[in-house]
């Protein structure tokens, strides 16, 4: 378990192609090319102040926080 602050979390996610970020039963789709830094980085990050768990790196997307529905689809 590695804690990840917000200034190393953007330097991960700022290439990506897509990050999709789960909150409950929501999902949200932000392009770090695009959109604004700030409002990915408050989806992204936790209470602690560390990147949201679970993250996973899949190519050049991300997908941060657990979604039933979403995790079926991706993975089978």
């Amino acid at each position: 378990k590695e804690k990840i602050p917000a200034e190393a979390a953007w330097e991960l996610i700022r290439g990506a192609t897509k990050v999709t970020v789960a909150k409950g039963k929501k999902l949200l789709e932000w392009n770090p090319a695009t959109d604004n830094p700030e409002l990915i980085l408050a989806s992204v990050m936790g209470p602690s102040g560390n990147l949201r768990a679970p993250t996973w790196r899949i190519d050049n997307e991300f997908l941060i926080g657990f979604h039933e529905e979403h995790y079926q689809q991706r993975f089978g």
